[in-house]
């Protein structure tokens, strides 16, 4: 027999094999997250990749505050979205690093008017409200808003938990080590993709306890908050490590600091290109969702993406 002939065909074997296997999980992984319908929205996971757009009506956001903290402005921005988008994130706390907290009194006051506002131009439209405080999220659901989007997972306001199961409402759970004020300084992990797995994993285990069903769950490994460079690249490299977890995955990249290093673009709205790489590494990954601040670029990555990735 000629054992580098054998040698070869048991490796080719072993690679179909490895193949498969991965095939049939990344499958199942889908089949098994449950799709959502919010308003005339369907959502089937694995379809293809869905985009949040993102709404900071902030005046100190890290890549555009102070431009959509008006009503005027603020729809006049969702307008040229709503080609691209199939759900808006409207948040009224910059949570960029050492971002100072501001009381819930200020956020409502920021947020809620354009949530209304919006609600009545798309009715249609799905909308989340990006906050860690239960107070703005129960405000804002009342409306209009239909999701919540919370960066501490729950973490940040022990209600805002007991308020997503109360109301039966999506959440987006999201990993963030520290507290933006402090999120930056030296985070430091075991494995950064075993740890924040735990994490999330944890985190719905705490949200099912507070009478939020699986099915109502969106996970977020938090690209950029509490994480280096090379954290951000780990996790990006290993995203596929979190179809373990049979939820949604939503990942934002979007004009991240890590794309400014790597490409050399102090200027966050400079970072389209780099930004674009990074959806499709993450759509190669198994993003569901990608929240984004230039959707109609990002739209069309996304259709080659799917076309390569999504087979």
């Amino acid at each position: 027999m000629n054992l580098s002939k054998s040698k070869t065909a048991s490796s080719t074997n072993n690679s179909i094999n490895n193949l498969t296997s991965n095939l049939t999980s990344n499958l199942t992984s889908n089949l098994t997250k449950a799709n959502w319908t919010i308003r005339d929205r369907q959502f089937i996971w694995g379809d293809r990749t869905y985009l949040m757009g993102i709404l900071n009506v902030t005046p100190d956001s890290f890549s555009d505050g102070g431009q959509f903290n008006s009503r005027d402005a603020a729809l006049k921005q969702v307008a040229q979205m709503i080609p691209y988008i199939d759900m808006l994130d409207i948040g009224g706390e910059s949570t960029r690093p050492n971002a100072a907290a501001i009381s819930a009194a200020e956020e409502i006051d920021r947020v809620l008017p354009i949530v209304a506002a919006i609600r009545d131009e798309y009715p249609d439209l799905p909308i989340s409200i990006d906050t860690v405080k239960a107070s703005v999220a129960k405000a804002a659901i009342a409306a209009g808003a239909d999701m919540l989007n919370d960066v501490s997972a729950g973490r940040a306001d022990p209600e805002m938990l007991p308020l997503a199961g109360k109301l039966q409402v999506p959440i987006f759970l999201m990993h963030m080590q520290g507290e933006p004020r402090t999120m930056q300084i030296n985070p430091q992990y075991r494995d950064v993709v075993k740890d924040i797995q735990q994490f999330l994993t944890d985190a719905i285990s705490v949200a099912k306890s507070c009478g939020i069903p699986k099915h109502l769950v969106a996970i977020d490994p938090g690209i950029g908050f509490g994480k280096t460079l090379d954290h951000n690249l780990e996790l990006l490299r290993n995203l596929r490590a979190f179809q373990s977890i049979p939820v949604p995955l939503l990942l934002g990249v979007s004009r991240k600091s890590f794309i400014g290093k790597l490409c050399d673009r102090p200027d966050p709205s400079d970072r389209l290109l780099g930004t674009i790489a990074a959806c499709s590494a993450g759509i190669a990954g198994g993003a569901d969702i990608l929240r984004v601040h230039d959707p109609k670029e990002v739209a069309e990555a996304c259709r080659v993406s799917d076309a390569i990735f999504r087979y």
